[in-house]
């Protein structure tokens, strides 16, 4: 098995919003903010080879939307889906499998283009299964008044159409072909889901939006975005015990500036340890 870093984009949230009740004064500290309070994300999926499947966790943003709609997330950077993949050496068409953690346009964009009339929509990956889970997908389908901003019908709804949608739940069989745990959390939106994989002699955890940033591993560093904030709380402490007892990296979707962390245990709670580089790491 192979992984690699797909860097899809950086953009930029409201500092506030991404840290909830923590002061400014807290959070600037690991995630310092622009004149706007807007701090730097990226939307860093993961590209999994194994055997003759090529699987890709998220796909950032797209780029179908509107200016107006980008302009309140700034983004930034010369990052792009495509050219990550030729990066890697790879092509849209290679891609066998798209998981999706869950359908928030910032995970899920990428999924979805316009076609060469721009009258239409079609899937990036046309030789793919995307994967999500039949509780989100009606979350996300009949989203709350909170959610509904993020779940654009325009990422989702192409997906059902083609035929090429897949539940983890409903095709057991299939899934249990993936070279990785599944782990589902339900206090940032309903049933989103975080792939546990042991690769090199590690253990490691693609955490999405459990854990934003490696600013975000303090327990009660929760997003203003979650929808049971409580329960992230509660489910945050257990995964971070769980990480600790198993010794995992915890791989970051959204953090600009850092890829990689090992974690300590300290008397206030889990910690960032280090951080890495992740191909450095891998090396």
């Amino acid at each position: 098995m192979q992984l690699y870093l797909v860097e899809t984009g950086n953009f930029k949230l409201d500092g506030g919003a991404m840290f909830g009740v923590v002061p400014k004064t807290i959070w600037q500290r690991s995630n310092p903010s622009d004149a706007e309070n807007r701090i730097d994300l990226a939307a860093r999926c993961l590209l999994i080879e194994w055997g003759n499947r090529l699987l890709l966790v998220d796909s950032g943003l797209g780029d179908k939307q509107s200016e107006k709609f980008f302009s309140h997330y700034h983004r930034w950077g010369t990052h792009s889906l495509e050219g990550s993949l030729r990066a890697h050496g790879f092509s849209c068409d290679d891609i066998t499998d798209v998981f999706f953690t869950h359908l928030h346009f910032d995970h899920v964009g990428g999924s979805v283009r316009w076609n060469d009339r721009k009258d239409g929509y079609q899937l990036t990956f046309k030789n793919a299964r995307y994967w999500s889970n039949a509780a989100h997908w009606h979350w996300a389908t009949h989203p709350n008044a909170r959610e509904k901003a993020s779940f654009l019908s325009e990422n989702i709804l192409p997906i059902q159409e083609s035929g090429q949608l897949y539940f983890t739940d409903e095709h057991p069989d299939l899934v249990a072909e993936f070279p990785f745990e599944i782990v589902y959390v339900d206090g940032h939106t309903e049933k989103q889901m975080l792939p546990l994989l042991n690769y090199k002699g590690e253990r490691l955890a693609y955490v999405a939006d459990l854990i934003a940033t490696a600013g975000h591993v303090p327990v009660p560093y929760v997003m203003g975005y979650d929808t049971r904030p409580l329960l992230t709380l509660t489910e945050k402490a257990s995964f971070l015990d769980r990480a600790l007892a198993e010794n995992f990296l915890l791989l970051f979707e959204h953090d600009a500036h850092n890829e990689l962390a090992s974690l300590r245990g300290t008397e206030k709670g889990v910690r960032i340890d280090q951080t890495f580089d992740f191909n450095s790491f891998f090396s």
